[in-house]
């Protein structure tokens, strides 16, 4: 199950205490605003991609969208969505769970600007209700992000 994947890798760090697990579903933006008790903005939606035939997670606020134009010039390519299929076997998390911990080997995490207007974030931990609570610091630390992007509206 994938939250255990999540859950031991941040039991390397001494943090898996951290991780918020919901009775209620937490798969949306709105549905873990409400889960968390916080602005849906500061929901770290986990996007997953097809760039050029390999898979790319890019992580924004949960109030913004990609914008094509901007997504194109940052990765040479227009933004293509896995289909909901894809996500598990490309990324090692299931549509729902999604989240930049604990992926599949050489998928790269892009963390966009949007993020850091907000003390802290919530992603999700790999399952439909779950989430922890992080700065964008830990955030970019902990995901191992290739770094930090400009692809939303």
């Amino acid at each position: 199950m994938s939250i255990e994947k999540v859950r031991s890798f941040f039991h390397s760090y001494g943090m898996e205490e951290r991780i918020l697990e919901f009775a209620e579903s937490s798969a949306t933006v709105e549905l873990a605003a409400h889960a968390v008790g916080c602005d849906p903005a500061r929901i770290a939606k986990t996007l997953s991609f097809d760039l050029a035939g390999e898979p790319i997670l890019v992580v924004t606020a949960g109030d913004m969208r990609i914008a094509g134009a901007k997504f194109k010039a940052e990765f040479h390519g227009k933004p293509k969505m896995l289909s909901a299929d894809m996500v598990e076997s490309a990324i090692g998390h299931a549509v729902g769970g999604v989240c930049p911990f604990a992926v599949n080997d050489g998928v790269k995490v892009y963390l966009d600007v949007s993020l850091k207007r907000f003390d802290t974030v919530f992603p999700a931990c790999g399952s439909g209700n779950s989430a922890i609570e992080l700065t964008p610091e830990e955030l970019e630390k902990y995901s191992g992000a290739v770094g930090w992007v400009n692809v939303c509206k």
